[in-house]
This record gives structure tokens, sequence and C-alpha cells, in this order.
């Protein structure tokens, strides 16, 4: 089962540590400005952002030397450095702006680390996770659950009046 990565930015301290992993992992540099993952801070407010993996990749589909593919073992979107011609037609393309140009003038992207992300191994609180699809949708089904619980019933169960009533079945 293909695996992603989880994002929880109320447990995000905006410590940079997945973005020095990062860099230290593939440009063997503490550089935030090399890495694949960036954390964006609005107040106090942190996310951790990088390549969600498209199942349909604009990149891909826009890149005129097919530099960028699937790998089949970890469902990653990959730049082939060998064929990447610089052209920043990835760059335009990818909707959130999460592919960049390296020092190298080639594409950079997540690659999520070959199926096991340094990112994730850094974050000391918890705000990634690398996890199958269906642990995340449960996870985020529950947490909506959880919201709208607490928005609109203030207690423990919704209110008699708000319950459908029995229908016996002879």
């Amino acid at each position: 089962m293909r695996k992603f990565l989880q994002y929880r930015p109320n447990k995000c301290m905006g410590c940079h540590s997945c973005e020095l992993a990062c860099s230290f992992k593939h440009e063997k540099e503490f550089n935030p400005q090399l890495a694949r993952i960036f954390v964006e801070i609005d107040g106090s407010f942190h996310i951790p952002l990088t390549c969600s993996q498209c199942e349909n990749p604009w990149c891909a589909s826009i890149c005129p030397k097919n530099a960028i593919s699937r790998n089949l073992e970890t469902g990653a979107m990959e730049v082939d450095q060998k064929l990447c011609v610089g052209c920043r037609m990835c760059t335009m393309a990818c909707p959130f702006g999460l592919i960049v140009m390296g020092p190298r003038r080639i594409a950079i992207k997540c690659n999520l680390c070959s199926g096991d992300p340094e990112c994730v191994k850094a974050c000391t609180y918890g705000a990634l996770e690398f996890t199958t699809e269906d642990t995340r949708i449960l996870e985020r089904r529950n947490m909506i659950f959880q919201f709208l619980k607490k928005s609109f019933f203030c207690l423990e169960s919704p209110p008699k009046s708000l319950t459908l009533p029995e229908v016996k079945h002879e």
C-alpha cells in the first residue's frame, strides 16, 4: 500500500529540523534553502510543506524531457537529474510551488528519501508522519468528527430533540 507524508500543523513548532535533515540527506549541507520540504510561518502558525506526490502530476506531464516519473516502489515522483535540462517548466506547472531549482540548475523536489523520509525522523514534535492513505483518511475523518461534535454539540451526546425517533420493525 502506498505511503504518504502527513502533516500536523498544530504540532509544528517551526524548528526547521525537517529542512535541515532533508538538505543534509540530499546535499550533504545543513541549508534550509536546499531542502525539499519547506516550513511556512505565519505568526505563531507553522506548516511544513512538500510535494504531494500527485496522482496525475502536472510537473511530469509538462516536462519536455520526461525527466519526472513515478518510482513504482515508493510511489514518489522523482526527477532524473541526468535528463533534467533546467527549463523550469515543472516549477511553473506545480500548483503548490513545491518544485524548485537546485544549485546545479536542475529541478529538485521531495522523493520521500527512497521510502524512509529523513524529515519524519528529524521531527521530534510529531508534526510529520509517513503513513498509509487509509490511516490518513481515518484520522482526518475522526478529526472532522471531533470538531463537529464540539462545534454543534457542546455536550457528550446530541440533545434528544435532534435525534431521530426509534423505528420498530415487526
